[in-house]
């Protein structure tokens, strides 16, 4: 049994389309590797203070990628075996898992936008908490953990402080915070929680635009699978 006229081309645009469907699964996965192991991102969420690390919720959205990348590229390579074999059963597995992955994938972005905020609260909350704790005017363990902390916040971010800084945090700013040259000097340093939402703002803006690109391919696939799995049923054989 096999397919002719506009079913046949139909048949190559579903190998088509399941191929960038494979290659994306694997920008997926190479792009939420790279998410996981970014030096600025990953510095500041291995940090410790007080026997807590910083919030993790960030590295959650980024293995579910991981995740994704690899199913899709499972996925795709199903897909443009089924096309070319011209099967239903393996059309029909296929079209399955398209529907469990879009599935999957409203769910996480429905999740990903009402939590979008999060990722940056927690670490602004694990922020100020060292922030506090580093102009106790105790000596303390804790209090040199802080100021650690906050080094390497200041250093990856390239920021200083919280915008609105109490006069303890002025009068130690100029050893927490990084080192200027005479023209940077002047200027007044960047707010660590600005930097802190717009560097997560970023990265999530990122996830986002990959997600709705898949869910563009997924919903084309899905017609074209369809389309095809009935022409397929309804051929005849060719002599």
């Amino acid at each position: 049994m096999t397919v002719v006229g506009c079913n046949k081309c139909i048949k190559f645009m579903l190998f088509f389309f399941n191929f960038v469907f494979w290659l994306a699964g694997g920008v997926i996965l190479g792009v939420a590797l790279w998410l996981r192991h970014d030096n600025q991102t990953s510095s500041l969420l291995m940090q410790q203070f007080e026997g807590q690390q910083a919030p993790n919720t960030f590295y959650i959205s980024v293995y579910i990628l991981i995740a994704v990348g690899a199913v899709m590229m499972i996925v795709g390579f199903l897909g443009c075996y089924g096309a070319i074999q011209e099967s239903q059963c393996l059309l029909g597995t296929f079209f399955f898992l398209l529907v469990c992955l879009f599935a999957c994938e409203v769910a996480a972005g429905i999740w990903g936008f009402s939590n979008r905020d999060t990722i940056s609260k927690e670490m602004i909350n694990f922020y100020d908490a060292a922030y506090i704790k580093s102009v106790d005017i105790v000596d303390s363990s804790s209090k040199t953990a802080a100021i650690k902390v906050l080094e390497v916040f200041h250093e990856t971010l390239d920021c200083c402080g919280k915008g609105d800084d109490s006069p303890l945090f002025k009068q130690v700013a100029g050893t927490l915070c990084p080192k200027k040259t005479q023209n940077d000097a002047l200027l007044k340093p960047q707010s660590c929680h600005l930097k802190l939402k717009d560097l997560f703002s970023e990265k999530l803006c990122l996830i986002g635009l990959a997600a709705l690109v898949v869910a563009v391919i997924m919903i084309f696939e899905m017609i074209f699978t369809m389309v095809l799995c009935c022409a397929i049923r309804n051929a005849t054989p060719v002599y």
